[in-house]
């Protein structure tokens, strides 16, 4: 019998104070010039970098094209790669959007750029204080949901990994907390969640990212995708809904509709026989049903079914 050989530790990336820095003061001035331009020119730019992206990234390309293919087998070439190029598109334009948030998005203006759908429920939990988990994924201009609920001056609080880049982390998050939205790192969140979901305030995900080995397997496009526990449990815990909300753009505009895909509520699990598992699956099979809305608009290049499950692994 051959002993299996152990995995090698991931070695801790090694800090460049200098680089950083520098390439922070690029960043800066890059953003002082396009912000300097209207959004729609800003955003017609942003696009040609987009397809420029499509074509240099080669093995992005391929990632994102073998998502599509196995995620819309229905379709044909020309489709997938139409898409996948609209997709990098998108990843450029919300990068863009960033910058212009916070002149653009408050609230004696908030009407030009946003509309809402499908709200009326997951508001009244907001006004009422009672609290609850709101999921997203990487589609569309997930960065404004936490925004607009701070600019309406609805405590919310999002869990993010902090950017290796600490000049560019810490600009960053002086754009997302703004008007108010509170930032948690994504390491040791732990206590900080339990702590405002006490309160009751609004806690958000994005929970589309590959869980690893720990996560629990649920269907995703038809493949099995590892899929992080804790919003499940963090649910059940504090008898919490949760809402599948996201936040898509109107044509190539900065403008956005605002909604909800679905409210999981704690009456739907109650007498399910693995109540952790329905949760999980069910939050993602609505992600599943935002992304089919609009596929253009999701991040097809994310590794989200890099994880197989075990049983999967074995017969390999």
């Amino acid at each position: 019998m051959t002993e299996t050989p152990a995995k090698k530790r991931k070695r801790p990336k090694k800090n460049h104070p200098v680089a950083d820095y520098l390439f922070y003061l690029l960043v800066r001035v890059l953003a002082l010039f396009i912000q300097m331009a209207p959004v729609d020119t800003s955003l017609r730019f942003a696009r040609g970098l987009g397809r420029y992206l499509y074509r240099l990234y080669g093995r992005g390309r391929r990632r994102a094209l073998e998502n599509l293919r196995l995620s819309f087998p229905e379709h044909d070439d020309a489709w997938r790669q139409r898409t996948c190029r609209r997709s990098f598109e998108h990843i450029v334009m919300l990068a863009f959007d960033v910058l212009y948030t916070t002149r653009l998005v408050r609230l004696s203006t908030w009407t030009r750029y946003l509309e809402f759908t499908e709200l009326e429920e997951p508001l009244e939990r907001f006004l009422s204080g009672r609290g609850l988990i709101l999921v997203t994924a990487h589609y569309g201009n997930f960065e404004i949901l936490g925004y607009a609920l701070a600019t309406f001056g609805l405590e919310s609080y999002s869990i993010a990994r902090p950017i290796d880049n600490p000049y560019i982390n810490r600009y960053l998050l002086g754009v997302r907390q703004r008007q108010g939205q509170i930032i948690i790192d994504k390491k040791g969140a732990t206590d900080s969640m339990l702590h405002i979901l006490d309160s009751g305030a609004v806690l958000g995900f994005i929970a589309d990212q590959n869980a690893g080995r720990k996560g629990i397997f649920v269907d995703f496009f038809g493949r099995q995708a590892s899929t992080y526990k804790s919003i499940g449990l963090l649910a059940m815990t504090y008898d919490l809904p949760i809402v599948v909300g996201f936040a898509r753009r109107l044509g190539d505009r900065y403008r956005f509709q605002i909604g909800s895909k679905q409210v999981i509520r704690p009456e739907d699990w109650k007498d399910r026989p693995d109540p952790l598992r329905w949760i999980t699956a069910e939050y993602t099979r609505a992600i599943e049903g935002i992304v089919r809305d609009d596929p253009e608009q999701y991040w097809w290049v994310h590794r989200r079914w890099k994880t197989r499950p075990p049983a999967e692994t074995a017969r390999t």
